[in-house]
């Protein structure tokens, strides 16, 4: 586990210093090959050449040619090779007097030695900067994919409640009246729907059948299950303000809703139970149509109430 830490955190400074390796200099000829160890050593020889080479816990022994290089937890010992660029985390490099780097040495907590003759013809600094302002790129991206989701989600709560507002109340009043049955039904769906689609998959008629329950079905319930939840938690923090308020469409529920669940969904598990509540309900309110033909929905003043 710690080796794959590890791995994985050298991965976020290769991507963080990417835009700056594009813009590089000077670069040697490249043949793709790439070289990379967990707790071992890696050495280039005189007259052999790599991409890159990634080391974690261990040394990098380079005479040849290497594009990037990346020791982190380690040593670099080069001994008159060319690079283009290098970057050490929390390791030294030694640089011999016959040593050339065609661009930039960064560091991050390490130490690099120059022997008189070797020559950077970058920089040798920090990547502080560069991991901050990755850091800030990727708070940004989160923030504007969630941005996108809610919205989203707030959406198709609103063409929800104006397509199928009769359905999704009835949907909801399951949740109100027979909570038990809905939460049941919605957590057993976890495993009951999967377990089809790979029975399905079983024969090569049954494949595409077993793929649309996994990739389209499953996540589709899902997903309109929370929406009904979002839209039933609305009407009934609507019900407690306001007893007997009802309205044609649920727009302001939907809203209200959407908005509520999402804020509870900072706490681990809240959007786990909303959405398994909400698939329960979809799934036994489709049930009792598919069996009994129709279904007359709870009426609305009923939201109101607690859940029993």
């Amino acid at each position: 586990m710690r080796r794959l830490l590890a791995l994985l955190g050298a991965l976020v400074i290769v991507l963080a210093l990417a835009p700056a390796v594009a813009v590089a200099n000077d670069s040697l000829p490249h043949t793709g090959r790439v070289l990379i160890s967990t707790s071992g050593d890696i050495t280039v020889a005189t007259g052999d050449q790599a991409d890159a080479v990634i080391v974690v816990n261990g040394t990098a022994t380079i005479s040849g040619e290497v594009g990037f290089l990346l020791v982190v937890d380690g040593r670099v010992v080069t001994k008159g090779a060319t690079l283009e660029n290098i970057v050490v985390v929390r390791s030294t490099a030694e640089l011999d007097g016959t040593t050339r780097v065609l661009n930039d040495v960064r560091t991050f907590d390490s130490n690099v030695t120059q022997a008189p003759g070797s020559r950077v013809d970058g920089s040798v600094g920090g990547i502080e900067g560069d991991l901050v302002g990755f850091a800030w790129f990727l708070a940004a991206a989160a923030l504007v994919l969630w941005i996108g989701i809610a919205v989203f989600t707030l959406v198709a709560a609103l063409v929800l409640a104006a397509l199928a507002a009769r359905q999704v109340r009835a949907a909801g009043a399951l949740i109100s009246h027979e909570p038990g049955k809905t939460a049941l039904i919605g957590f057993l769906s976890l495993f009951v729907i999967p377990i089809l689609a790979v029975l399905a998959m079983i024969t090569l008629v049954g494949i595409p059948v077993g793929i649309a329950l996994l990739v389209f079905v499953w996540p589709t319930l899902a997903f309109i299950g929370y929406l009904v939840a979002a839209i039933w938690i609305g009407e009934w923090l609507m019900g407690r303000s306001n007893p007997g308020m009802v309205r044609e469409r649920p727009y302001l529920a939907a809203v209200l809703g959407v908005i509520v669940a999402g804020i509870l969904g900072f706490i681990p598990v809240i959007t786990f139970i909303i959405s398994i509540f909400g698939l329960g309900a979809v799934i036994l309110a489709g049930w009792r149509v598919f069996r009994g033909g129709s279904q007359q929905p709870t009426p609305a003043p009923a939201m109101g109430a607690p859940m029993a």
